[in-house]
């Protein structure tokens, strides 16, 4: 199927449970079906209107308001093809599919990774499941390419629109462990604003340039000679952000390409004299060194309060091990 540009219109009234939402995020959760970058986009346009009235982002919606956009979204050159593969997964019901997503697994295709996704294999996955109401997979959280761990996937339209609401408005919780370079004896949290950086647009920055405010609490679990394993959650949802923040705090995930993880003049002025084999670390582990490995959501239908785990990978598990007898 050819691909191309694409305008979905998108009209709702808001209802009482959903007013004081920001007009970008009730948008998103209210399954206008294109992504918060797309629809951020038709609101700086003027493409949205809120009771015939064009309005920004951030303005919170009241019960009643009448929304209107129309909104611009490319569909991808060519059709989600099902493809046969092994998926990890956690858990399943008629709602929910909970997966271990592996180290540098793409979750959904894109120019570059067509086939071969998270998204491929779910895909013949469902389409092979007696009775299930909808298709193709709901992606509502990602993870990086090469970022490990615990996603969920709607597999109801009721589902997709909760999990995504839960995402939005942090009810999810999304708990994390990376290992970093430096010793981080203390809890603590990083609030730095974090937007596209101004040189290099692949990459993330600490900016005041369009930057949206980004918060991230650590705290050490095992504390090595030049090295920690920390747990991390987060408050807000940016891109890259826990490894921006890292980055920020001075102590980079190892390993990580982009955040001065494998930069060796970097990683010698956060171990600050101290001798390490720093090469034999990196040879370890060819990515960053962190892994979604908790997460709690609502169910969608029952409501219930629901808990996944997801166990480190092998290279992670490696990498600990090292730390442990070489400290």
């Amino acid at each position: 199927m050819e691909g191309g540009k694409r305008v979905k219109r998108f009209v709702r009234r808001v209802t009482p449970k959903s007013a004081g939402m920001r007009l970008d995020t009730y948008i998103h959760v209210s399954g206008a079906g294109v992504s918060r970058t797309q629809i951020q986009r038709a609101i700086k346009e003027g493409r949205v209107l809120v009771n015939s009235r064009v309005a920004r982002a951030s303005y919170r919606v009241k019960a009643g308001d009448l929304i209107e956009a129309d909104i611009e979204y490319y569909d991808p050159p060519s059709e989600i093809l099902p493809e046969e593969g092994e998926v990890d997964v956690i858990y399943e019901d008629e709602e929910i599919i909970v997966i271990n997503k592996p180290p540098g697994a793409v979750v959904h295709p894109a120019k570059g990774h067509l086939t071969g996704t998270i998204v491929n294999l779910l895909y013949n996955r469902l389409l092979n499941a007696p009775g299930a109401e909808r298709k193709r997979p709901g992606i509502v959280h990602r993870l990086d390419k090469d970022t490990s761990g615990v996603m969920v996937i709607g597999k109801s339209e009721r589902a997709v629109r909760d999990l995504a609401k839960q995402m939005a408005t942090k009810e999810a919780k999304r708990i994390y462990m990376a290992v970093v370079w430096g010793r981080v004896e203390k809890a603590g949290t990083v609030e730095a604003p974090i937007g596209r950086h101004p040189i290099y647009r692949e990459r993330m920055a600490i900016t005041l340039i369009n930057a949206k405010s980004a918060i991230t609490d650590y705290k050490p679990l095992e504390v090595f000679s030049y090295a920690t394993l920390l747990e991390i959650s987060l408050r807000t949802g940016r891109t890259h952000q826990i490894r921006v923040h890292m980055e920020y705090l001075g102590h980079p995930v190892i390993g990580d390409p982009v955040y001065s993880g494998r930069d060796m003049g970097k990683i010698t002025g956060v171990l600050k004299g101290r001798n390490a084999p720093v090469e034999k670390v990196l040879s370890l582990i060819n990515r960053q060194a962190l892994h979604a490995y908790r997460l709690i959501i609502r169910h969608p239908k029952s409501g219930k309060l629901m808990e996944f785990e997801a166990p480190l990978p092998d290279d992670m598990k490696n990498l600990l091990n090292f730390l442990r007898i070489s400290t």
